[in-house]
């Protein structure tokens, strides 16, 4: 007869499916990665038929030095924006959902800060995935629901295995993508004069500068609040800055002007032809990767978020790659059957709720500093800090003044007046003493928190 465990034995350890990705803990420095690996992965980010779809979409409407001025600030924006949040994801090793717990929200509050990026992300999975399974029907027929299925599981199963995957798969798609779009646009453009498509006359009705600015920084400042997701991953600052600066240099001024060119040229936004017309099927196929490796961020960032509401609200520490096969499903099903391009226009308003967050974290992080101690000392260690604060309503009130700036007010770029906004209210209330944070939360392993550095060790089966 086998005789009983001993009581102080320890736990069999339990294995799950892919790779947890430090989702609640900080990214040790020795696990993250190289300047090279990275570059990619943020160059992978500007590699979408769609970026020069928006770029052709302003040469529509506006002279080549207009659209110029007009991605030039979107571009600087953005990239204030990527690098004020970035830089605290790099220096903590945090992602955004777990950072608000000490930047400005509290643990409770960053429990609906989870909740509504998730929500916002994989809803624009969804609507990723059924415009990707469209676009693909149409290329080379099949149904719309079977070509959504497929993207959807792949870029499941990527996302499953973490963040060292994605770049592996970003190595491979970033240079053939790139390779693949110059070789279309040399050989388009080789037959016409580059100087007058330069100074010619939009062809279209004409967009204001602060239209095309919106649509530019706009666009892609959701993707600015999360960059924390992949700046965890840096191991310096100035690593952070050179990488998110050659992301937006290549977005915006090459792919977005060459856009803008390719507009002035059919005189339509209607440019992704150019490039899959004179690419043959393997540009097909390498701009339907390019598309799966941006879409794959999205499901990612997602994945983060509902580790982090789970346990807050439920006290349950979920796996991450669990929590991808489930999101991913999900969104891949309603992808599928046609229901998420009906969610637009509230993913739309979720868009707006989002730059706030970025506001405060910089406020409180950088500037305002009332919460942000526990996080310095315990840097060096590579352990969260034991306590938390429960909860900070005042942040929760500037984020809602930010956002009815951001929705109801017409003029200037929406997502930014309610990024500014939050940013500006948070640091004036927050100097006078009025942001006060309200209770202590304790880490501990009840709500599935550990800040031994053993706990970091640990990696799931299958992960990286």
């Amino acid at each position: 007869m086998a005789s009983a465990p001993r009581a102080d034995a320890p736990a069999p350890e339990t294995k799950s499916i892919g790779s947890d990705d430090y989702a609640l803990s900080r990214v040790p420095r020795d696990k993250r990665f190289g300047f090279w690996s990275m570059l990619l992965q943020w160059l992978a980010q500007s590699g979408s038929i769609s970026q020069f779809t928006l770029g052709a979409t302003i040469g529509v409407g506006m002279t080549f030095g207009d659209a110029f001025l007009a991605f030039t600030l979107g571009a600087v924006i953005l990239e204030i924006v990527i690098f004020a949040i970035g830089l605290a994801g790099m220096r903590e090793g945090l992602a955004t959902p777990l950072l608000t717990r000490w930047a400005g929200f509290g643990r409770n509050g960053s429990a609906l800060v989870s909740f509504v990026i998730a929500v916002s992300l994989v809803g624009w999975f969804g609507v990723q995935n059924t415009i990707f399974g469209n676009s693909v029907s149409a290329l080379v027929g099949g149904p719309s629901w079977m070509w959504c299925v497929i993207a959807g599981v792949a870029i499941t199963a990527l996302v499953i295995f973490g963040f060292r995957y994605m770049a592996l798969f970003a190595k491979i798609v970033t240079p053939l993508f790139f390779g693949m779009v110059a070789w279309s646009i040399i050989t388009t453009l080789n037959d016409h004069s580059i100087s007058e498509l330069i100074s010619s006359p939009p062809p279209g009705e004409a967009i204001p500068l602060a239209v095309a600015a919106t649509a530019i920084a706009g666009g892609y400042m959701t993707g600015a609040i999360v960059s924390p997701e992949m700046t965890r991953y840096n191991r310096k600052g100035s690593h952070v800055f050179v990488q998110s600066a050659s992301s937006m240099i290549l977005s915006e001024y090459i792919v977005g002007m060459v856009g803008v060119l390719l507009g002035h040229l059919v005189k339509s936004a209607d440019v992704s032809h150019i490039v899959l017309s004179t690419s043959g099927a393997f540009g097909v196929m390498v701009v339907l990767m390019s598309t799966a490796k941006i879409n794959d961020w999205n499901l990612y960032g997602s994945s983060l978020g509902v580790v982090n509401f789970f346990q807050v609200v439920f006290r349950k520490r979920l796996h991450r790659g669990a929590v991808t096969v489930v999101l991913g499903v999900a969104g891949t099903l309603l992808s599928a059957v046609g229901i998420m391009t009906h969610f637009t226009e509230f993913l739309s308003l979720l868009g707006v709720m989002i730059p706030p967050i970025g506001g405060i974290i910089v406020a409180e992080y950088w500037v305002v500093k009332r919460m942000r101690k526990p996080l310095d000392d315990t840097r060096e260690a590579e352990t969260l800090p034991a306590t938390s604060p429960t909860w900070v309503p005042m942040s929760l009130a500037i984020w809602a003044v930010a956002f009815c700036v951001g929705k109801f007010y017409d003029g200037g770029i929406p997502a930014l007046n309610s990024l500014v906004v939050a940013f500006l209210l948070y640091c004036a209330l927050g100097r006078l003493g009025w942001v006060t944070p309200y209770g202590t939360s304790t880490l501990n392993d009840e709500d599935g928190g550990d800040p031994s550095p053993a706990a970091r060790e640990t990696t799931a089966a299958g992960a990286a």
